[in-house]
C-alpha cells in the first residue's frame, strides 16, 4: 500500500506521465551579417522614400533607434559594437592614435595598423569565435587590420589608404565578395561588411542636405541588393542580418549663427601650458596641461563659452562611461550640439558633425534585423550598441567574452529564445527532471498495481483453501444424522 500512495504522489508533481527521456533540445546554428552604413541616423527614413529598408523591417525587426558609447565616433564607436565593452573598458578612446611624449599623432586610417592601439585586452567577436570553432571574416570593418593576442581575423580586405567609400559600384562588388564567395563558397560563419557612408555625405554637406537623401537612396538600394545576393546564393534561411550604424550626425551651427569657440580666446587660457592636447576633431577634446598646471588651464577653461564643458577626468558623468581608461587625458572638452572645438583659429569646415554626447537624439544610429532567428515585423524600443555583442553572440551560438551589455535588452527579438550549441539551459534541465520523474513514477505505479493485484489473489486463494481443508475436516470427524 506504501508503494502505491509514493506512486500517486509522483504521479502528482510530474505532469508527463511515462515520457521518455531525452536529451536537451538544440537548435541549428545560423550564420550571421554585421553591416555597418557609418553615420546612418536613427530617422534618415524619414524624409526619404526606402522600400528596401521597409522591406527589411516587415520580414524582421526594426528599432526605434541604438544609443552608441560616448565617444561618438567612428573607431570607438565601432569597437564597442564588436566587443560590447564601453569605451573606457575596450581602450579605443578615439579616432586618432597618439604619444603625448613624442607628439606624434595618427589620423584615422593609419590608426588602423597599430596593434597595440586596437589590442588592449578586449577581443572582437571574430576572435571569439574562431576560437570557439567558427569560420570569421572582416570587410572594410574598423579594426580589421589588427592583430589581437597575436590572431587575427581568418579572412579580411583592408580598404586601400585613399578609398572611395561613396562608389555604389564597388559596394555591389563588396557584396558579391562577402556573400557570393565568402559566406557562400567558403562558408563562413560570421561576417561584418562596413560602408563609409552616409557619414562622409553627411559631413561634407549637412544631415538636412538633398545630397544626403540621395546618399540614403542609395544605402536602401545597396540593402536590396544585399538580399537579392542572399537568396541568389540560396542562403536566406540559414543566413541572419543586422545592419545598423555607429552614430548618427547633426548639423554644425555657423555663419555667424554663433559664438564659435576658439580656445585661444578664451581670456586666461595659454596652449603653454598644456604639453599635449587633441583638438580641432568635431565637438570633443582632450588636453594633457604640463605638471602644476591642471587647475590653472581647468579653471581658465570652465566658463570660458557657455556652449563647452570642461571635465576633469575623474568628473565625468558616470553614464558616458568615458573616464577610467588611463589613455583618457586628464581633461575632456564637450560642445554641445551643433558647436564644434577649435584651438587656434576655427579650420573645421563640416557642414554635419558627430561626436557630441550620446544622449543627443541626432547622435542614435538606426537598426534593422532579419532572418532566420528573428520575428517578422516586430517593432522594438531602443537598447545600447553594448548590448547587440551579447546577442551576436547568442545568435552564433558561442560563449560572449566579459561584455557590458545584456542579452534581456534584445532578447524580445528573437523568435525562439532556445539556446543554441549542445547543453540546454536551466529550463531543459528542469524539463528533463519532470521527465525522469514522470517515467519513474510510471514504472512505480505498474509495479505497484502488480504486486497489489498479485497480493490479493494470493490471500484470496489462502482464503478459499483454507475453507477447502476446514470442510474435509468436518467430513471425516463428525458423525451422519438420519431422519
Amino acid at each position: 500500500m506504501m508503494l502505491l500512495t509514493v506512486s500517486l504522489l509522483l504521479l502528482l508533481v510530474s505532469p508527463s506521465l511515462g515520457a521518455p527521456l531525452t536529451g536537451p533540445r538544440t537548435r541549428p546554428r545560423n550564420k550571421l551579417l554585421l553591416i555597418s552604413f557609418d553615420g546612418f541616423r536613427w530617422d534618415y527614413d524619414r524624409d526619404v522614400d526606402t522600400p528596401n529598408l521597409d522591406a527589411m523591417a516587415r520580414d524582421g525587426v526594426k528599432a526605434a533607434y541604438m544609443t552608441p558609447p560616448f565617444l561618438t565616433i567612428t573607431s570607438p564607436s565601432h569597437f564597442t559594437l564588436l566587443t560590447g565593452r564601453y569605451i573606457e573598458n575596450h581602450g579605443v578612446i578615439h579616432n586618432m592614435w597618439f604619444n603625448t611624449t613624442t607628439q606624434e599623432k595618427k589620423q584615422y586610417y593609419m590608426a588602423q595598423f597599430v596593434d597595440e592601439y586596437w589590442d588592449n585586452g578586449s577581443l572582437p567577436i571574430w576572435i571569439t569565435a574562431q576560437r570557439q570553432g567558427l569560420k570569421a571574416g572582416s570587410y572594410h570593418f574598423p579594426g580589421t587590420a589588427a592583430t589581437y593576442q597575436g590572431e587575427r581575423v581568418q579572412v579580411s580586405e583592408v580598404e586601400p589608404r585613399f578609398y572611395d567609400y561613396s562608389n555604389e559600384t564597388e559596394w555591389r562588388m563588396n557584396i558579391d565578395t562577402v556573400v557570393g564567395t565568402w559566406l557562400g563558397e567558403q562558408g563562413l560563419d560570421f561576417v561584418s561588411l562596413y560602408f563609409g557612408e552616409p557619414d562622409v555625405t553627411g559631413h561634407k554637406y549637412g544631415p538636412d542636405s538633398p545630397e544626403r537623401r540621395e546618399m540614403v537612396k542609395q544605402v536602401d538600394r545597396t540593402v536590396g541588393y544585399v538580399r537579392t545576393a542572399v537568396q541568389k546564393h540560396g542562403l536566406a534561411d540559414r543566413l541572419n542580418i543586422i545592419i545598423t550604424a555607429d552614430h548618427g550626425m547633426t548639423t554644425v551651427l555657423r555663419n555667424g549663427l554663433v559664438q564659435e569657440i576658439i580656445l585661444s580666446q578664451i581670456p586666461g587660457f595659454s596652449f603653454r601650458d598644456v604639453q599635449f592636447h587633441l583638438l580641432d576633431y568635431g565637438p570633443t577634446g582632450m588636453m594633457l596641461p604640463k605638471e602644476g598646471m591642471l587647475d590653472k588651464v581647468y579653471n581658465a577653461l570652465k566658463g570660458g563659452h557657455p556652449n563647452l564643458h570642461v571635465y576633469k577626468k575623474e568628473d565625468m558623468p558616470g553614464r558616458l562611461h568615458y573616464s577610467k581608461h588611463p589613455r583618457i587625458l586628464p581633461l575632456i572638452l564637450i560642445c554641445d550640439p551643433g558647436y564644434v572645438l577649435n584651438g587656434l583659429l576655427p579650420v573645421q569646415y563640416s557642414k554635419g558633425e558627430h561626436g557630441y554626447d550620446n544622449s543627443f537624439m541626432d547622435m542614435k544610429p538606426f537598426f534593422r534585423a532579419v532572418g532566420p532567428d528573428f520575428h517578422k515585423n516586430l517593432v522594438v524600443g531602443p537598447f545600447e550598441s553594448v548590448s547587440l555583442y551579447p546577442l551576436m553572440c547568442h545568435l552564433l551560438g558561442i560563449t560572449p567574452q566579459i561584455n557590458d551589455g545584456s542579452l534581456d535588452d534584445t532578447r524580445q527579438m528573437l523568435a525562439s529564445t532556445e539556446d543554441k550549441g549542445t547543453s540546454g539551459d536551466s529550463r531543459s534541465v528542469q524539463s528533463n527532471v519532470f521527465t525522469g520523474l514522470a517515467a519513474a513514477a510510471g514504472f512505480l505505479v505498474a509495479v505497484g498495481t502488480v504486486v497489489t493485484v498479485h497480493s490479493t489473489c494470493k490471500r484470496r486463494k489462502d482464503r478459499l483453501k483454507s475453507k477447502e481443508d476446514i470442510f474435509e475436516d468436518t467430513k471425516e470427524t463428525s458423525p451422519q444424522t438420519s431422519f
